[in-house]
């Protein structure tokens, strides 16, 4: 067993480990981004409701008994004890559960690069061997292999459950923020008191109800987009003690709601009560289960956020908190309406403060924790986009790890201004919370739906249980998520049909950008890298020889996993040189690659201490103009402004040589004649060749097809180019282009 392959996974499972520190401080920014969305639904799951659907005081006891049993069954259950196991190498969301299936079983449509992969695992079966070996053949496995139909219908629900999380990324903002401003409007609508007239009173109150709410819905959006870029570590220390303030608040009138005004409320717990609403079921009371199911929102977070936190952090932060606490509030808010069912605003959150006097703090809060609510989705949004970036599903756009510890930490600019406008397209558009509730119910009803889809085949593919508790799995939490679908479905004309413009806006991307790739790269699927979440530095490169020794040609692959910290430095040509030097100083060493005609590409990526490498100088030189800035540039600045000459700071350049070591007579001549070469050239300057593909639709293609490339062709053209990722600069930089017909 090589002992280099030992020391890499012992030294990375050493990293995943998390002490009981790093845990609760886990927990604690947990709070700021993953929990703030299920703790800001109260604002919105009973105003969603309509003032006159419910008509008695057990109506509202049988409702509650439906948030205690959802709540129970989906986030607590589901998610906290079954789904959060099913992690791809710490991350998680749809797209980690179809690379699992995609790597444990043959149901990718994705190319890869089968020698590199092939490799890859190699390493991976003699680090560890398979418990899988010797079992019988998997027929669910060998079933789903067998027809490329259900090749492509995994995809589609890897891409829906992606669109859902997407829509919900703008709906959910739009929703928690407006139902908080609609709460202000109110509370500021009581300064009409003040007014004699009757008359004036009541217009401005209802002036200050319809005119406030949505501008300030979109000046709080605004602030709360702009401060993406600080990452998930300080956005969680900022938002945390707000949840937290929040939470406590909400929970502490809740108890005394429910000691106030019905005690009775908590036997709803009984699944007795939610029987009874069934029995008596009706049109009106299905539409009422569309709202009840907003209590889930955010649960998906808690899976799709997997990599910005810990599954200890997210598991002990729900059971031990925000489950005891939200059930408490909704108890208390339930107790409240079945007293007060037919009084004006008796739905609002608002309405159950039992001080008149917290009314002001509890608007004010409201504010602050709608903002929070909001992280979730979005820490969300930008992980999936991740994710389908890697695994080529989307667009080439920069992504920023805002984190050198835990990888998943990650912030897309360039989405997170489409986010924005969106939401505030959408804020504005509608500014109704019971149509946007209705489209962020059928968003997440959708998306629970395609988790348990994809769930139940991990179980029997990746677990390799019994078929039987993946179908068990499949239909105890597929018909509670079908049954409140159906519920959204019937408010499709109220609302939902919003989520369809979400939905076919990013599924037309990703599904256009699948396409052209998948056609660009069938025939150069050798040159892409598996659909691998990390690749661990010391097996990060592949270097091989082209041709006999004598022609002094090599082959590099860089290989990166879709969730690896691709930072943009200077350093990948030192890099690159730097491990074809270790490859040769190696190869003599290799006795496989001897006797291979064409050599063995040798996995690399941990240098040599031996003294046989290349050894490598860094020089730094100070420049008294900006690293970017040119002689004939920097001249042109002082020209135009002679006060720049006084005060330009002076910047350092590091620049990298490398040299051979002293004498050893470990070291033969031919190695060291080859790597005298390799530093030559190198001082010669480095040409980079960049392959660019285009495609352009056949003659006599049908309209879909066309549509299809259409759209690829500009996004291409919009989207982030390779050279820019890796800085290579445009004078070392020849592209070779051809164009695919399809």
């Amino acid at each position: 067993m090589d002992a280099l392959a030992i020391s890499s996974v012992s030294i990375f499972a050493d990293f995943r480990k998390d002490t009981w520190m790093q845990t609760l401080i886990l927990s604690f920014q947990s709070l700021g981004v993953i929990y703030g969305r299920l703790s800001t639904a109260p604002l919105y799951v009973l105003e969603s409701i309509g003032p006159g659907d419910i008509s008695s005081p057990d109506e509202m006891h049988e409702l509650f008994s439906f948030i205690f049993w959802t709540l129970t069954v989906i986030p607590l259950l589901k998610y906290a004890f079954i789904v959060l196991k099913a992690d791809d190498d710490g991350e998680g969301g749809p797209f980690s559960l179809y690379s699992l299936l995609c790597r444990h079983a043959k149901v990718g449509l994705i190319p890869s690069n089968r020698g590199s992969s092939k490799i890859l695992n190699q390493e991976e079966e003699e680090i560890s061997s398979d418990p899988s070996k010797g079992k019988p053949e998997n027929k669910a496995r060998k079933a789903i292999e067998k027809y490329k139909s259900s090749h492509y219908l995994l995809l589609f629900l890897a891409l829906l459950g992606a669109c859902m999380i997407l829509s919900d990324a703008v709906l959910t903002p739009a929703i928690s923020v407006l139902s908080a401003t609609s709460g202000l409007g109110r509370s500021l609508a009581k300064i009409s008191k003040v007014f004699s007239s009757d008359e004036t009173k009541d217009h401005v109150a209802n002036a200050l109800k319809k005119y406030v709410p949505t501008p300030v819905a979109c000046a709080i959006l605004v602030c709360l987009f702009t401060l993406q870029h600080h990452g998930t570590k300080r956005i969680g220390c900022l938002f945390a003690p707000i949840v937290i303030t929040w939470l406590i608040f909400i929970s502490g009138f809740g108890l005394y709601n429910i000691i106030h005004y019905d005690v009775q409320i908590l036997r709803a717990v009984s699944p007795v009560y939610m029987l009874r609403f069934m029995k008596k079921i009706n049109l009106r009371h299905w539409k009422l289960l569309s709202s009840i199911v907003l209590c889930i929102a955010g649960s998906e977070a808690m899976f799709a956020d997997l990599g910005h936190f810990s599954k200890k952090s997210i598991k002990i932060t729900f059971i031990c908190f925000i489950y005891p606490v939200l059930l408490l509030t909704y108890a208390g808010q339930a107790a409240f309406v079945s007293k007060n069912l037919h009084a004006d605003g008796a739905f609002h959150l608002s309405e159950s403060v039992p001080n008149r006097s917290l009314e002001h703090i509890f608007a004010v809060l409201s504010l602050f924790a709608s903002a929070v609510g909001s992280q979730a989705t979005i820490t969300a949004g930008f992980s999936i986009i991740h994710q389908c970036q890697a695994l080529d599903c989307f667009p080439r756009v920069k992504v920023v790890h805002t984190s050198d510890k835990i990888f998943g930490q990650v912030y897309v600019p360039d989405a997170n201004w489409m986010f924005m406008v969106l939401s505030i397209a959408f804020t504005i558009g509608l500014h109704d919370i019971s149509e946007l509730g209705k489209a962020t119910g059928l968003a997440v009803t959708v998306g629970l739906l395609v988790t348990t889809c994809l769930m139940s085949l991990v179980i029997a593919l990746y677990w390799e249980k019994h078929l039987f508790a993946s179908v068990c799995f499949l239909l105890f939490f597929g018909s509670i998520e079908a049954i409140y679908l159906s519920s959204t479905l019937t408010s499709f004309f109220h609302g939902a049909w919003c989520l369809i413009i979400l939905f076919l806006f990013f599924m037309t991307i990703m599904a256009s950008w699948h396409y052209g790739t998948l056609k660009k790269y069938e025939s150069d699927v050798e040159n892409k890298a598996s659909p691998v979440p990390y690749v661990h530095a010391s097996r990060r490169y592949l270097i091989g020889r082209v041709g006999p020794k004598e022609y002094k040609i090599y082959r590099c692959i860089v290989r990166y996993g879709y969730h690896d910290n691709v930072r943009d430095t200077d350093d990948f040509e030192d890099n690159i040189i730097s491990s074809i030097g270790e490859f040769i100083a190696r190869e003599e060493y290799d006795q496989e690659a001897l006797n291979s005609p064409e050599g063995r590409m040798i996995v690399l990526g941990t240098p040599l201490n031996d003294g046989n490498g290349l050894i490598t100088v860094t020089e730094t030189n100070s420049s008294e103009y900006g690293p970017n800035m040119g002689e004939s540039e920097s001249r042109r600045v002082l020209l135009h402004d002679p006060s720049a000459s006084r005060s330009p700071p002076p910047v350092n350049k590091k620049r990298v040589r490398f040299m051979l070591p002293p004498k050893s007579p470990q070291m033969r001549p031919s190695v060291r004649q080859e790597l005298e070469e390799i530093i030559d050239a190198r001082e010669s300057g480095t040409a980079y060749i960049l392959g660019q593909s285009h495609l352009t639709a056949r003659q006599g293609s049908n309209l879909f097809k066309r549509l299809l490339v259409m759209t690829y062709v500009f996004l291409d053209k919009n989207s982030r180019e390779p050279p820019v990722a890796l800085n290579i600069p445009n004078a070392a930089l020849l592209e070779v282009g051809t164009v695919y017909k399809i």
